[in-house]
């Protein structure tokens, strides 16, 4: 008799406390990611200040500014003269674009995937031209990046740190839609950050760019 009231008191006690056994709520999932709507005719963009800056005001715009949006560069001298891998400015994720599929859960999903035309959108759900079936021309798949495909830096392809538009620089572009000529997705053609270099950084549209960035909140 007394083990049934104590169990009925417990009972009691947890209904009135809500219910410790009641899970939480999921939070809801919101924008994480996107390629910029915004272009470049060149590959300086005012260094990572600048492109970070592009990316919290095109988010802002968008209705995400609220978040802190970084750029997915990597650069060999930051603000304090120090070599940056792009994998390391970007938070640990879980990252969903403008229509709020998921992106990526984690750092290490992110550099495991491929481009994606219907992943890999701009700020407004928009897709990039790219090689997909029935894109619009011309091909602007060519992201600019600085990366390898595991995100660190490639020295010697940041178009000078992002800050440079001479045809003597160069920078390292990923594919946002994975996908080559003739929707070709071997080798690197495939990789969303790290697809080969652009022409040179005094003009991104040859070879199918346009002087987008990624961006990605850190929070």
């Amino acid at each position: 008799m007394v083990h049934r009231k104590a169990t009925l008191a417990i009972a009691l006690l947890t209904a009135a406390c809500g219910g410790s056994n009641t899970s939480p709520t999921p939070t809801s999932p919101t924008m994480g990611f996107f390629v910029t709507s915004a272009k470049s005719m060149t590959g300086n963009i005012g260094g990572l200040r600048g492109a970070d800056n592009l990316c919290q005001t095109l988010a802002a715009a968008a209705g995400a500014g609220s978040k802190t949006w970084h750029a997915y560069l990597s650069v060999e001298r930051d603000v304090d003269n120090r070599p940056t891998d792009a994998r390391n400015r970007i938070g640990t994720g879980p990252w969903y674009n403008a229509k709020l599929t998921l992106v990526a859960r984690n750092l290490a999903e992110l550099h495991a995937r491929k481009g994606d035309s219907t992943v890999f959108v701009d700020e407004r759900g928009q897709p990039i031209n790219g090689q997909w079936a029935g894109s619009p021309s011309p091909v602007e798949h060519d992201i600019m990046t600085g990366s390898a495909a595991d995100g660190t830096l490639m020295t010697g392809f940041t178009c000078g740190d992002w800050t440079s538009d001479s045809a003597a620089t160069v920078g390292q572009v990923g594919h946002s839609d994975g996908l080559g000529p003739n929707m070709d997705t071997s080798g690197s053609l495939s990789s969303w950050n790290s697809a080969h270099a652009n022409q040179n950084c005094s003009n991104t549209a040859p070879r199918g760019g346009a002087g987008r960035i990624y961006c990605f909140a850190i929070n």
